[in-house]
């Protein structure tokens, strides 16, 4: 199996050089390397070439003039890999141990119907908290990396392979002409979520994901775009309401809808003591003004669904919403 890596990278040049010098200890190195500069200030494309000369890898560099998002940069990317029957996805700020390429493919080759495998990632800098076991995805819409910020030995199953509903693409592969298949990332998201999107509506179209825990990448987190900024409030919340609405089946939309109201409710408190109120009423207004495009996508995507409402609804996480507001 070819394998084409891609990282996305904007003002990031001393993560990128890291990630390179991971991906250059892999056993198995993947067949190409794509980085996509997102119209960077600093040094990225200069390091990139540097790094990669010393070495001994070959990074294809796709310079673009403007940010134009992770999600469509990824899809750029993608395209170009037309000689790779699967795509590997690096943030910036994860950084792969040695292994994290091979038991993925290893995984894949297990799970033949999977088209996504998600990795486990850990805290950067800190051994033996997770950053996250996999991803969740709630009937209310919330999404949450399992585990995160937790110590691995806390989190039940951490170390479990299992079938999970989303990849988180910070360090995930997927199978290329599924992507494809499906649309790849939606440009519109511009970035988070976007994973999310697309691995519901590969669940959608009968196919699989993985959590693989021997797969293991060290993470930063919002290294670029800043943890809890206005942003990554923004950017994350409104897509929230889009992707919910794309791929809810109808039957678990509306028996969920009011969950997704009260979520959203619950979450402009939380969000307001925080000083970050504005963006997130932003980017619910924004969210809801983008309705008429997202009504029309969503009836292709649930035209194309072939997976059953109870395969997709065993998929989703079904705690108490109160408790998951706790936790939070």
């Amino acid at each position: 199996m070819r394998v084409g890596l891609i990282i996305v990278t904007h003002n990031a040049a001393a993560l990128v050089e890291r990630c390179l010098r991971a991906v250059a200890l892999q056993s198995r190195r993947p067949d190409r390397i794509v980085v996509v500069d997102n119209a960077s200030h600093d040094d990225t494309r200069s390091r990139v070439a540097d790094a990669a000369t010393a070495l001994a890898l070959t990074a294809e560099v796709i310079e673009q003039r403007e940010n134009v998002g992770f999600a469509h940069a990824n899809n750029l990317a993608v395209d170009t890999l037309d000689d790779c029957d699967w795509v590997a996805l690096l943030n910036p700020d994860a950084y792969p141990e040695p292994a994290w390429l091979q038991s993925l493919l290893a995984a894949a080759a297990r799970h033949p119907a999977a088209a996504a495998l998600t990795s486990r990632l850990m805290r950067d800098g800190a051994a033996e908290v997770l950053d996250g076991a996999g991803d969740e995805y709630h009937v209310s819409g919330l999404v949450w990396r399992r585990g995160h910020g937790q110590a691995l030995s806390q989190v039940a199953g951490a170390l479990v392979e299992r079938r999970v509903i989303a990849a988180c693409a910070a360090a995930a592969i997927y199978r290329r002409q599924e992507w494809l298949d499906a649309g790849g990332f939606d440009p519109r998201f511009f970035c988070y979520v976007e994973d999310v999107d697309l691995s519901f509506r590969l669940c959608l179209r009968g196919h699989e994901c993985w959590y693989v825990p021997g797969a293991v990448a060290h993470h930063v987190g919002s290294a670029t775009t800043g943890a809890g900024s206005a942003f990554s409030v923004y950017h994350g919340h409104r897509n929230l309401v889009w992707a919910f609405v794309k791929n809810m089946p109808g039957p678990l939309l509306a028996l969920h809808l009011l969950g997704h109201v009260v979520a959203t409710a619950v979450g402009l408190v939380w969000f307001v003591a925080r000083g970050r109120g504005r963006a997130y009423l932003a980017a619910k207004r924004d969210a809801l003004r983008g309705l008429s495009w997202l009504w029309r996508a969503r009836r292709e995507v649930q035209r194309t669904r072939t997976a059953s409402v109870g395969e997709v609804r065993g998929l989703l996480n079904r705690e108490s919403l109160v408790a998951r507001l706790r936790a939070r």
